[in-house]
């Protein structure tokens, strides 16, 4: 899972200090690398490893220069950890293109031999986007105009959508004539457009991840893409829209339950309200089991929200148990179980007053590897919690995502055993040291989000039943991705 930023501004109007605090606004999207480029009669490109604030020192920003830009906060889920794959990428022919993009392809591979074979090109990264660039890039140049036009980047963009697979939003610029984005054939990875008029009348424009960019960079009018849609705005500010494919949209699950922002809009509903949502339901599911406790604690701070409609539902104190420390990265997106184990203690510590001798119920937003709800179970006990109690805002994990979200290896799942069958709540409970687990059903899951967007009739759910949307995942694509994400664990 990555996140991106596309600026065009009026001319003479340097867009650098809008990208980066744009950046860090995502930096929760990928902290493993950042980088930008931008444009101002000549490209301008810096890419590094680390956080934004790494990457880009105080001399950075002023060689930055130009109207319009792209940037983009990385963690890597193909490829390794190699300044070589950060993006933006960067093609000089035709015209000169920039992208970058969230998401990834399920044909990577293969599409690397196919452009090596039959376009003539050596895709020279382990980054998914170089390959779509250079389809892109191709398509356009097959087009044969003299000059970009608006007909020729929307035949581009179909190109994409007929030899790219998989899952991605991209935004990108060609120079001199502005900024093109698209999403994906299935809708499944987030992208919003916003526009701002300026004190001179002009409008400013920014496509990007998450909606919380927008409205912390002051941008409105904003709206998601369509599944299959893709948008030119030219350097003048005329801006085309196009569905360029007409598939069901099948938006990803997980954004809701942990990558977005809480005060984010994805696809009109509200990360905030889908999560106190998802508390309501998970506590219609607890009074089932008859259980009291005392007390309900998230482990914050994508659980924050869920935790605290569970207790007002369930009439129980809600309680801020743990401290997080804010210098250490998410622990999910962190590449190995030795760095998230040592992390999760770094990360939170306990406040023991609010445990000692209360039965407790944690809420957290998932449970996928296990290793930081062990944690977690195991600090509340020494903290003297008399029983501890764990519920999980989503369904069991059970499925590899091949869409980017860095569960790529079944048998990290702790939900299911080394023959992939799922394993019970007790079992589970066992396995990380609580005396119960609860798991949110599926279908409270998809209401939790569609209460805020009804149009939204399907949802990519495949990390729970494995079922992918794209229709194109085989047991040979699962068996290379979890073969690449073995090696990059290893190294």
């Amino acid at each position: 899972m990555c996140g991106f930023i596309g600026v065009l501004g009026p001319k003479q109007r340097d867009v650098i200090s809008e990208i980066l605090d744009g950046l860090v606004s995502i930096q929760h999207r990928g902290q493993d690398a950042a980088g930008a480029c931008t444009f101002n009669g000549r490209f301008h490109m810096k890419r590094g490893m680390g956080l934004v604030r790494e990457v880009f020192r105080e001399e950075s920003p002023s060689k930055l220069r130009g109207s319009i830009g792209i940037g983009h906060v990385r963690y890597p889920t193909v490829g390794g950890g190699s300044v070589d794959d950060t993006q933006p990428f960067l093609v000089k022919s035709p015209f000169g293109i920039a992208m970058a993009h969230n998401g990834n392809l399920t044909n990577f591979y293969e599409l690397k031999k196919e452009l090596s074979e039959r376009d003539h090109y050596l895709v020279d990264s382990n980054c998914d986007v170089e390959a779509i660039l250079q389809v892109f890039a191709h398509a356009l140049a097959e087009t044969g105009t003299a000059k970009p036009t608006e007909d020729a980047v929307f035949k581009a963009v179909h190109a994409v959508f007929e030899r790219c697979k998989g899952a991605y939003s991209v935004v990108g610029m060609i120079s001199g004539f502005g900024m093109f984005a698209f999403r994906d054939p299935k809708g499944i990875k987030p992208i919003i457009v916003g526009e701002r008029v300026e004190a001179d009348g002009k409008k400013s424009f920014c496509v990007a991840s998450e909606s919380v960019l927008l409205d912390l960079l002051d941008y409105h009018h904003t709206s998601s893409l369509k599944a299959g849609e893709a948008i030119v705005i030219k350097m003048d500010g005329t801006v085309t829209r196009r569905q360029v494919r007409d598939d069901l949209h099948h938006p990803c699950l997980f954004e809701w339950v942990y990558f977005a922002r809480p005060d984010s809009f994805l696809d009109k509903v509200s990360v905030y309200k889908s999560r106190l949502r998802m508390g309501e339901h998970l506590a219609d599911k607890w009074k089932k089991t008859g259980i009291e406790v005392d007390v309900v604690m998230p482990v914050p701070e994508s659980a924050r929200d869920a935790a605290l409609a569970m207790a007002q539902k369930l009439g129980i104190k809600y309680r801020e148990g743990f401290v997080k420390n804010r210098y250490i990265g998410r622990t999910f997106i962190m590449p190995g179980n030795k760095v998230r184990r040592k992390s999760i203690r770094h990360k939170l510590n306990a406040i023991k007053l609010e445990f000692k001798d209360k039965d407790v119920l944690i809420v957290d937003d998932s449970i996928v590897r296990g290793n930081t709800s062990k944690e977690i179970v195991q600090m509340a006990r020494e903290a003297g919690a008399r029983k501890v109690y764990f519920a999980s805002c989503s369904p069991q994990l059970l499925h590899p995502c091949v869409y980017g979200i860095d569960m790529s290896t079944k048998n990290e799942f702790i939900a299911r055993d080394q023959a992939g069958v799922p394993k019970g709540d007790l079992q589970i409970a066992k396995e990380i040291g609580a005396d119960g687990v609860i798991y949110q059903d599926l279908p409270d899951l998809e209401t939790s989000v569609r209460e805020g967007n009804t149009d939204l009739k399907q949802f990519c759910n495949a990390c729970f039943t494995g079922k992918y949307p794209t229709n194109d995942v085989t047991q040979a694509v699962l068996d290379g991705i979890e073969k690449e994400r073995a090696l990059v664990h290893k190294e």
